[in-house]
């Protein structure tokens, strides 16, 4: 009995590498199921050898094992299967300059034994009268060096600069500057209350530059989620010549589109999310939804872009990024959107996953091409 219900369990656990999370928490379980497939299909395989059964119903049990294999090796199959042709494409999309050769998907890196060196930030007052501080990583390398702003996501009202440190430490690893900051929020502050909030950043890391090392002329907007939004809509919509590039991880792009198509209740109540930060319904402020939608500011004089998106998100829909790369293909702008088919909200949660190699890689490579 004892075998039956635990590869019950891990096959349905296991269909959240083929479908998106039916409801909020078991988005998180999603996030392990496909991030860490590898524990799972050691699970599945302990209980089918050393948990034995007689009857018809082991033997069932005993499919339905084999079939979460299956499914869990889902993640793990594509990503090596993006990985054989992803440094050609990015090639494609942005050219190359000296590039190092690495591995873009390596197994053994699943298991955690590749360790990111974890560099601890400054944390700096960027702006006193609104009490808003930002998470300064410094370059290992020496000299004036671009600078990476990061912004967290967490539906435009949570999230702070701890978010997903990680990227900011191997970033800076790399070579360079990473600000992480906090912004105001909703539903106290309406958009484009975080727009403002990124200018005040680069007005303040700019008049610090000498002492921070920083090379003012080459800033990158990244952004998560509802931060993805607002890297989109700040870089679209700004046209200056010191930032050169933005980086979207599953960013709502079209938010006219987004609060037509809202998500399930039972994972967010997105149209409530999207009228805090707005300030209504799209009948009550449409010039708000259409300004905060990348979809509809992007022109032929937008900066390079890059969209990473999974297509299983249940929170920020995939057609999201489809639609900006849709019009960013029609604006002749450079771009590459990364698209994976297992991939979740969330799911750079780790750097080792299947999901988290290939965005690390993705990155890596644009700014390696659009700042040097």
């Amino acid at each position: 009995l004892l075998r039956i219900i635990l590869i019950t369990l891990f096959f349905l656990a296991s269909l959240l590498c083929v479908f998106k999370a039916p409801q909020f928490h078991l988005w998180y379980v999603q996030i392990l199921v496909t991030e860490f497939s590898w524990v799972f299909i050691f699970g599945v395989a302990i209980i089918l050898f050393l948990l034995k059964g007689n009857g018809k119903f082991q033997h069932i049990a005993t499919l339905f094992g084999i079939i979460s294999i299956i499914f869990y090796l889902l993640p793990l199959i594509g990503s090596y299967r993006i990985s054989t042709s992803l440094q050609d494409e990015l090639k494609r999309s942005f050219g190359s300059k000296s590039f190092k050769e690495e591995k873009v998907f390596d197994v053994v890196q699943l298991f955690g034994l590749k360790r990111e060196k974890n560099i601890l930030p400054q944390t700096l007052i960027y702006d006193a009268k609104n009490n808003l501080s930002l998470d300064f990583y410094s370059s290992d390398l020496p000299g004036s060096r671009p600078c990476i702003i990061v912004v967290h996501g967490g539906s435009w009202s949570g999230g702070d600069s701890k978010q997903l440190p990680e990227l900011n430490s191997h970033l800076a690893s790399k070579g360079y500057h990473v600000v992480s900051i906090n912004y105001r929020l909703a539903p106290t502050y309406k958009s484009p209350a975080p727009t403002k909030d990124i200018l005040k950043t680069i007005e303040y890391l700019s008049e610090n530059s000498s002492k921070l090392k920083i090379d003012t002329n080459r800033f990158v907007l990244l952004g998560r989620s509802a931060g993805a939004q607002i890297v989109l809509a700040t870089a679209y919509s700004l046209h200056t010549k010191n930032i050169a590039g933005v980086i979207s991880f599953y960013g709502p792009a079209d938010m006219i589109w987004g609060y037509r198509h809202p998500s399930s209740k039972l994972i967010m109540d997105s149209k409530k999310v999207m009228e805090d930060f707005l300030g209504g319904t799209y009948q009550q402020v449409p010039d708000q939804y259409r300004l905060s939608s990348a979809v509809e500011v992007v022109s032929n004089r937008s900066i390079p872009t890059l969209l990473i998106h999974g297509e299983n998100d249940p929170l920020v829909a995939y057609e999201h990024s489809r639609r900006l790369n849709v019009k960013l293909e029609e604006a002749n702008v450079p771009h590459y959107l990364l698209a994976m088919p297992w991939a979740t909200h969330g799911c750079d949660y780790t750097l080792n996953g299947p999901s988290g190699q290939l965005s690390t890689f993705a990155v890596d490579y644009f700014l390696e091409n659009i700042l040097k």
